[in-house]
């Protein structure tokens, strides 16, 4: 489960966010691009922008298949 203590540089202010497990493997920015971004070494991702509507559902898919549990949603 995400730390909302622990997250990564970039994540804007809102409910979702990626924390410091995050191991940059990439499958939140493929499964929702517009949501999430990889940092320019690539070592990890973070929240770009809040998800919103539809884009939530992406989010969550993103969230339930992260393989270090590092996407959280504080809402």
């Amino acid at each position: 489960m995400a730390d909302s203590a622990s997250k990564t540089p970039g994540n804007v202010p809102g409910a979702w966010y990626v924390d410091t497990n995050c191991i940059g493997c990439g499958l939140c920015n493929g499964t929702a691009p517009d949501i999430f971004a990889m940092a320019d070494d690539g070592s990890s991702a973070f929240v770009a922008r809040q998800p919103g509507g539809s884009e939530a559902g992406l989010a969550a898919q993103a969230l339930s298949e992260c393989p270090v549990g590092a996407i959280g949603n504080d809402a």
